[in-house]
């Protein structure tokens, strides 16, 4: 055999995975909120590193219980993967253990859910170990019921790729005691670890709370790094931020801690809500909510009220609010949602209803909500020092009337500096 010049290389980096995207909407729903989810599906598959080829879409009352598709729209499905070569499929929606079986079976590809899909991004982002204990707990929530067939998933010979940042067992486990086991394990260790975030947070008395929420990939962490000169990682994909982030921040000699929390996202797995019980702590606990929103998505209104809806869910509704809209400098009123011409299962495209002008917004939001509302552009830097002047005033009420023995501390004061 033929020895290799010393100037060959090799390509060594696994092969990007390649995927199909099929998402089962009710036949009210509108085309161009149809194609929206499945983009923002693709941004999901994206950032867990897959290459998306093809879109699926079938209209039914309800999925089918055996196969989530009719058996037509599976044969459609299932020609195209033995054409290109797929090398998994993505569902908008969650599977039931015996639809996920039985689409392996009848595919004989990788079957990837909505849940299984973000857990798998937030298994690549979490960095601490509290992060990194939720994550794996959640992964064992959601494979417990699925064992028969799953545990290929968690084989880690095999490669990185989507859904396949297994809990890291040396072997393929099969015995559901075994991970009920595991899975109490994890509880209790985010006991130990929660007690121990407690113990930090009683150590902020005495400074106002201020955090961060909105949907994934609105600007928060650019935000935050505006606010605290710091260096939060800021990245244009979804989930970017998973560990929380604390800085303490003085805005003309009034001190507070800013909190930059994960994103939300439509039809976030209530396995992760609940895992990442700790981390969303910093939100329940904050003296103020800055709820961030990305105008210039077309469906920027359905975003606040998945992120009101989830503040509900964690009990967090109720507490004061600064509205702010961002991206202003990419808000276009003539651009709408982006259309896909070619998707299997979709209608002839609907006429768009034009959007308003960013002035029309801007008198329309103000004069609705009662709490503060300010558009800006993060990146831009355009109308920051307003959303600076907003939040001291704000943050220097909260503090007179929680604090009032505690008087603002000097600028000169280098341990608050930002």
């Amino acid at each position: 055999m033929a020895k290799a010049s010393k100037h060959d290389t090799y390509e060594t980096a696994p092969e990007a995975e390649t995927a199909i995207l099929v998402a089962v909407p009710d036949k009210r729903q509108a085309d161009a909120r149809t194609q929206e989810y499945l983009d923002e599906l693709a941004f999901l598959a994206e950032t867990a590193g897959a290459i998306v080829t093809k879109r699926f879409v079938q209209r039914l009352e309800k999925p089918d219980i055996r196969t989530f598709v009719g058996e037509g729209k599976l044969a459609e499905i299932k020609a195209y993967v033995d054409h290109s070569g797929a090398s998994m499929v993505i569902f908008d929606d969650d599977l039931s253990p015996s639809q996920l079986r039985n689409l392996e079976a009848e595919l004989q590809v990788k079957i990837v859910d909505r849940s299984l899909l973000i857990i798998d991004i937030f298994a690549s982002r979490a960095k601490s170990a509290t992060a990194r204990t939720q994550v794996e707990l959640a992964q064992y929530q959601y494979l417990l019921p699925r064992l028969t067939g799953l545990w290929t998933h968690l084989d880690k010979q095999r490669g990185g790729g989507v859904s396949q940042r297994g809990p890291g067992e040396t072997e393929i486990e099969t015995d559901r005691r075994v991970v009920r086991e595991r899975i109490d394990f994890l509880k209790e260790r985010l006991k130990e670890l929660d007690k121990q975030s407690q113990t930090q947070r009683k150590s902020r008395t005495g400074m106002v709370r201020v955090a961060l929420v909105g949907y994934t990939n609105v600007g928060k962490s650019t935000i935050m790094n505006l606010l605290s000169r710091a260096d939060v990682f800021a990245e244009n994909k979804l989930f970017a931020t998973v560990d929380s982030t604390v800085r303490k921040v003085v805005l003309e000699t009034v001190p507070f801690l800013l909190s930059d929390t994960v994103g939300f996202i439509r039809k976030l797995p209530t396995r992760l809500i609940e895992s990442f019980k700790s981390t969303l702590d910093e939100i329940r606990e904050a003296d103020l909510l800055l709820h961030v929103v990305d105008i210039s998505h077309p469906s920027f209104e359905e975003h606040i009220a998945v992120v009101n809806d989830t503040l509900k869910d964690i009990n967090a509704a109720d507490k004061p609010m600064l509205l702010i809209f961002n991206k202003i400098d990419l808000y276009n009123p003539e651009v709408t949602a982006e259309h896909h011409g070619g998707f299997e299962g979709m209608n002839e495209e609907e006429e768009e209803t034009p959007r308003p002008t960013l002035e029309q917004l801007k008198a329309t939001y103000m004069a609705k909500l009662h709490d503060p509302v300010i558009f800006i552009s993060a990146q831009e830097r355009e109308n920051v020092d307003e959303l600076r002047a907003m939040l001291t005033r704000r943050v220097a009420a909260i503090h007179a009337e929680r604090y009032p023995s505690v008087q603002p501390i000097s600028p000169d004061n280098e341990e608050w500096q930002s």
